[in-house]
């Protein structure tokens, strides 16, 4: 049995959207990396007013990265590029030397910028994981309306049959973006994605949107289970899933690296989303995910609108954190 399920109160709901003309883009992921650019630019603006380029001013420098959540993989990278272009280059000025940190940071960013092509399978599947408060449903709204935007017609599978609340959500922003929720009251997740697959297979529909229960990687029987969702998803339609999207909090810092590693090793991760670069200081945490993990950064989320879950551009996010 499946269909739409009905909110029973509108906390669930999505906030509604301002009629205010929004900004742009790249002004809202400027002020949603305020804190991350606060962390790195208060030293940075220290360190770069100095009179020359020396060992201190690099101890420094690493100290500051590493505030910022970049991981002492990523720093030590970072900081062995950078003292090689000062080298190369001759550079002389501490100005000089934030220049070379932008196009180091942009570089080692620049692998993860893989755009999400959901075309070649009909349906095209996409699982989204991801632990509860990472803000899995809502991204899942979101990513709705992104293919929706595309000329795609989307289905969602609420596989969170653990919680309530998350049925009813989904419930709420397949209401709201006219979209079509496959869910149960209780049972099997598998059996709710399964049922949802066989129904977008009927339907001619473009993408199933599969959620997924939140689970912590500790939680290994639990871990277990979200594999075998995988599988079921597999014998549903033998080519998916074909996309496997990890959610993460960047708030959890490198924790979000763990994270990555875990999912990845029970469900084989092929794209991540990261939400609420808005609300914290450690957005290097990317930087971290780069060097130790690196899977390809789908979205980046820097607000509860449904239009501020946008793709991930390296340079766009470099320029955004470290400002002028």
């Amino acid at each position: 049995m499946f269909g739409f399920l009905k909110p029973k109160d509108d906390s669930a709901a999505p906030a509604a959207e301002s009629k205010a003309p929004r900004s742009s883009w790249s002004e809202r992921l400027k002020a949603g990396l305020s804190r991350t650019r606060a962390t790195l630019n208060t030293p940075l603006s220290e360190l770069f007013s100095r009179a020359r380029i020396d060992d201190e001013l690099l101890d420094d420098l690493e100290s500051t990265l590493l505030m910022a959540d970049c991981g002492i993989e990523a720093t030590q990278w970072l900081l062995t590029e950078l003292k090689a272009t000062v080298k190369r280059e001759k550079l002389e000025t501490p100005a000089q030397l934030r220049g070379a940190l932008a196009q180091a940071l942009t570089s080692l960013l620049a692998p993860l910028e893989q755009a999400l092509q959901a075309d070649g399978h009909q349906p095209f599947v996409i699982m989204i994981a991801g632990v509860n408060g990472a803000g899995k449903t809502t991204s899942i709204g979101k990513l709705a309306k992104h293919f929706q935007a595309q000329g795609k017609s989307v289905l969602l599978a609420a596989g969170d049959t653990f919680r309530a609340a998350a049925r009813e959500q989904l419930s709420t922003w397949g209401e709201r973006n006219g979209v079509t929720v496959i869910a149960q009251e209780s049972g099997d997740p598998a059996a709710v994605v399964f049922d949802a697959i066989s129904a977008a297979r009927a339907r001619k529909i473009d993408v199933v949107l599969a959620d997924t229960a939140g689970r912590l990687p500790s939680q290994l029987h639990l871990m277990e289970e979200i594999a075998k969702v995988r599988r079921v998803v597999n014998k549903a339609d033998a080519t998916a899933p074909h996309e496997v999207l990890l959610v993460l909090d960047a708030n959890i810092g490198q924790n979000a690296v763990q994270q990555v590693k875990a999912f990845d090793k029970a469900i084989g991760v092929s794209g991540l989303i990261v939400t609420k670069l808005d609300g914290t200081a450690k957005g290097g945490v990317l930087a971290a995910i780069a060097r130790q993990c690196p899977k390809p950064v789908r979205f980046i989320g820097v607000g509860e609108g449904i239009d501020d879950l946008q793709a991930f551009r390296a340079g766009e996010f470099v320029e955004a954190l470290l400002g002028n």
